[in-house]
């Protein structure tokens, strides 16, 4: 018993020391779990502190943190605004923007991501050596840039102006090489469709970087800088929320600002007669090869320029051709004019009463005080008459023509007339020129166009006055700017006077006598003659000054050989005036025959595109044409032959949905009239089409009709009554006037220095 009882003690005593060891470990202090409540428990009040500084705030680092939301969600999407397109005076196409591409090398691997084909560019050297081939940059510079680009890890490059511009034919072409990597995204560049066309007036506008990496089409030259800004329009923009992947945040607004199209500039310039002159010039500068060409064209009722351009030339898309010299001749360069100036005396001399065109004088030289002047063959023809002097170029004659009409009343008649100011063409940079005038013997030599210089612009508007009845004509380009987001037209030029010194009666004088030098058994432009027009106009030969800047290159060809004429002669509706410097001269051949090539063909082409009726051709009197919309093409087939109209089919035939021309329009006999009916179209014989007709029956057919040139139709490359589809091309080649009608060509005794 007393044993049981101890041992139950003895239980109860350790069972007592259990408890109290297990109280005391139990309340042992634990300095790890304190220590991270300590910093846990910090964070956590400091980032509810945070928490509750941005909720009273709404400002983080500073910054408003709805506007760093806006940042993160915002996105600008940039309507990119078309540059304005410059058009002739029919609205035919001279400059606009176009499609073109931008090629972008995809380098980073994160691009092929989820994609069971690489879409970066896997291997550098091949892609390089592809690219070589169809961009303007070598092999090494395109390597150089893609392993550059990958080893600092860019995502993607580009190549600058050589990866810009890039047509859809080259992009086809990339294409199909299957390079992996390589995209191409659609952009526009400036397109001049007509090559070398006015190049010096139209000028070129191309891609700019500016300081913030923004690329824009600027202008560079010509019209395309002078009225860049009109030309430029504005870009739009549409503003809006996306998520991280750059979708549109559901009911999110969306701002959108327009883009504002750059104006439409309507020239003066006739596309076909620029082409005549483009033609001519091309021709001339083939066979002569001279230093300097300048030919412009001008309508003298109104002042209107028609065509203008010069050699060399360039070509407005490539820069090809383009020299350091950036000056458009026709108005920012001064010439010494020759004898065509002396045109200007004669009208001054009718002007006062002072012509006598029976008179007599002797040829061969004139001395004013210590300066003896002489004629082209250097002895004159001894004593002739003013009319016969005027008709050979013979200075003498304007010196005794001088000392009748008094040497200060000619600078008068000068200044009247227009030279030595500017005549405020609608272009900038134009030169005013210099009359000489302090002493007789600079007015003497003024007066047979030495000495004193002017622009071929200035010898346009002067001659206007003779043209158009002593009515002077303002030269302008720009037929008006228009609006095309408003359809406002901003600028509407009209035709501008400016004081003439002679009467309609004195004009006509003049002109008479200019067509005597061409018709004239004496005169010295038969090579200028026409066939069925009669063409009043003045040679010139001038000397050209040394460019060190005393005296004059001598030796055979260095001259500046010209024309300034007009047609028809009782009522010009054409001024062409043109200039060979130094051409490279065949045996037999003087300084005339370019000029006279190139001003032939000219006005001959133009003339007769403009529907002039040549002397002694009947004036045919026009037919109304009548309305057969809605009628069977076969009947209204044999009405139109009735009434001389040639009738064209398009489609199988039937009812008639379109014809063109329209009812009521007044044509002659043998024009065409395009009846467009349902089904397929047989190709009709385009032979002696007008590109004008030509595109009519493009747009009736909608066949792929592919026209090269301009004038009338000379081939098509399937022959008539082939049936196509409406993706077969067709390729139809024009050719102009100038090539059809050949102009006359006499043989005549012809001035090789000086004063013709």
């Amino acid at each position: 018993m007393e044993e049981s009882e101890g041992a139950w003690l003895e239980s109860k005593r350790e069972q007592r020391k259990g408890r109290a060891w297990t109280m005391k470990k139990k309340f042992r202090f634990q300095w790890g779990a304190f220590l991270m409540f300590l910093i846990y428990g910090g964070l956590f009040f400091l980032l509810f502190g945070r928490i509750l500084f941005i909720q009273v705030t709404g400002q983080a680092e500073g910054q408003v943190m709805a506007k760093l939301a806006e940042s993160k969600y915002a996105r600008e999407s940039v309507l990119k605004a078309e540059r304005g397109t410059i058009v002739d005076r029919n609205g035919e196409l001279i400059a606009s923007d176009t499609l073109s591409y931008r090629l972008i090398a995809i380098l980073s691997e994160k691009a092929s991501k989820g994609s069971k084909k690489p879409l970066h560019i896997i291997d550098n050297e091949k892609t390089a050596e592809v690219l070589a081939e169809y961009i303007p940059l070598e092999k090494e510079a395109i390597l150089s840039r893609l392993n550059e680009a990958k080893k600092t890890g860019k995502y993607q490059v580009e190549f600058g102006k050589a990866g810009r511009d890039i047509s859809n034919e080259t992009v086809l072409a990339i294409k199909k090489k299957e390079l992996p990597g390589v995209v191409f995204i659609e952009d526009q560049k400036r397109f001049y469709p007509n090559g070398v066309f006015a190049s010096y007036l139209i000028g070129f506008a191309m891609k700019e970087e500016d300081a913030d990496k923004n690329i824009s089409t600027v202008g560079k030259m010509g019209l395309e800088k002078t009225y860049n800004k009109e030309l430029s329009g504005s870009d739009g923009k549409v503003d809006f929320e996306a998520d991280g992947f750059g979708f549109m945040l559901p009911k999110a607004e969306k701002a959108i600002v327009a883009a504002k199209d750059g104006f439409e500039i309507q020239l003066t310039l006739d596309k076909t007669i620029q082409n005549f002159v483009e033609d001519a010039m091309n021709q001339v500068e083939n066979e002569y090869s001279p230093k300097k060409m300048v030919a412009v064209v001008a309508d003298p009722k109104t002042g209107q320029i028609l065509a203008m351009s010069q050699r060399p030339a360039f070509h407005p898309d490539t820069r090809e051709g383009l020299t350091e010299n950036w000056l458009n001749e026709a108005l920012e360069t001064t010439i010494e004019p020759g004898s065509t100036m002396k045109m200007f005396t004669l009208a001054a001399a009718i002007e006062e009463k002072k012509w006598d065109g029976g008179a007599y004088f002797q040829s061969g030289q004139y001395t004013i005080f210590d300066k003896t002047i002489r004629d082209v063959n250097r002895t004159g023809w001894g004593t002739i008459t003013y009319l016969e002097g005027f008709q050979r170029s013979s200075n003498t004659s304007m010196a005794y023509l001088l000392e009748r009409v008094g040497d200060k009343t000619f600078i008068e008649y000068i200044r009247k007339f227009g030279f030595g100011d500017k005549t405020g063409i609608d272009l900038p940079h134009e030169a005013s020129g210099v009359i000489l005038d302090t002493y007789p013997s600079e007015r003497l030599t003024t007066s047979y166009g030495q000495g004193s210089t002017v622009t071929p612009i200035q010898m346009i508007q002067a001659a206007t006055s003779i043209a158009n009845n002593g009515v002077m004509m303002k030269p302008y380009v720009i037929d008006k700017i228009t609006n095309p987001n408003t359809g406002e037209i901003v600028k509407d030029k009209k035709p501008e006077e400016h004081d003439s010194p002679i009467s309609a009666a004195t004009a006509k004088k003049v002109r008479e006598i200019l067509a005597s030098t061409i018709t004239g058994e004496k005169g010295t432009g038969k090579k200028f003659a026409l066939n069925g027009y009669t063409v009043g106009g003045k040679t010139g030969t001038a000397e050209i000054p040394n460019s060190l800047g005393k005296g004059y290159l001598s030796g055979g060809g260095n001259y500046l050989y010209s024309f300034l004429g007009m047609a028809p002669v009782d009522d010009p509706q054409l001024i062409t005036y043109v200039i060979v410097q130094q051409p490279k001269l065949k045996v037999g051949k003087t300084g005339s025959d370019p000029v006279a090539e190139l001003f032939t063909s000219i006005m001959d082409s133009s003339l007769r595109y403009m529907n002039i009726v040549p002397n002694g051709e009947e004036i045919v009197k026009p037919t109304v044409v009548r309305d057969y919309t809605g009628k069977d093409s076969a009947d209204a087939s044999t009405k139109l032959k009735e009434d001389g109209f040639v009738p064209e089919v398009i489609g199988e035939g039937g009812k008639i949905d379109i014809q063109y021309p329209v009812a009521g329009t007044k044509l002659v006999e043998g024009s065409i009239i395009l009846l467009q009916t349902k089904g397929v179209t047989a190709l009709p014989d385009f032979t002696g089409w007008s590109k004008k007709m030509l595109l009519s029956y493009k747009m009736l057919s909608g066949l792929d009709l592919r026209i090269n040139g301009d004038g009338y139709v000379t081939e098509q490359s399937l022959s008539k009554g082939s049936v196509i589809g409406l993706d077969d091309p067709v390729v139809i080649k024009l050719e102009s006037p100038s090539e059809i009608y050949k102009p006359v060509e006499e043989d005549t005794e012809e001035e090789s220095i000086v004063g013709g």
